[in-house]
C-alpha cells in the first residue's frame, strides 16, 4: 500500500469514531442519561494532558489502533517507525472478536455497530496486507 492510502484509511477511521461518539453524546442528551463523552479533568501522574473517560468506544478504538500499527498501517507513536507484525495483528483482531462475543446483547446499538464495523474493516485490511506480503515474498 502506498503512504497516501495509509493516511486515508487512518483518517476515515478516526472521523467515523468521532461521529459515533458525537451520536452517542446526542443520544444520551435525548434520553437524559449521563453517558460522558467529554474528557474528564483527571490527569495522569506527570503528564499535563487530560485523559478521556473510560468507555467501550475508547477500548475498541485503542485495540483497533494497535492492530493497525501491527499491520504496518500506522507508525508506532514512540519510535515513529512503521513496523509489521501479522501475528500481533491477528491476536488483536481475535481479542476484539472475543469482546464482541462476550458483550453480545449488552451493548447499545451504536456500540454494537462500532465493534462490528471495526472488526470487518480490520479483517479486510488484514487479508489485503497478508496478500501483499505473500506477493512480495
Amino acid at each position: 500500500m502506498s503512504d497516501d492510502k495509509k493516511i486515508i484509511i487512518d483518517e476515515d477511521w478516526k472521523s467515523q469514531v468521532q461521529a459515533e461518539m458525537e451520536a452517542l453524546k446526542h443520544e444520551a442528551e435525548d434520553t437524559g442519561t449521563s453517558s460522558e463523552v467529554t474528557p474528564n479533568s483527571a490527569s495522569a501522574p506527570g503528564v499535563g494532558q487530560s485523559m478521556p473517560p473510560a468507555t467501550f468506544e475508547i477500548l475498541i478504538t485503542s485495540l483497533a489502533t494497535e492492530a493497525l500499527m501491527a499491520m504496518g498501517q500506522v507508525p508506532n507513536p514512540i519510535t515513529g517507525k512503521t513496523e509489521a507484525n501479522r501475528g500481533q495483528a491477528q491476536y488483536l483482531i481475535d481479542m476484539l472478536d472475543m469482546l464482541r462475543q462476550k458483550t453480545k446483547g449488552n451493548l447499545a446499538p451504536a456500540e454494537d455497530d462500532l465493534i462490528e464495523n471495526v472488526l470487518h474493516q480490520l479483517r479486510m485490511l488484514f487479508v489485503t496486507v497478508a496478500a501483499n506480503a505473500a506477493a512480495g515474498s
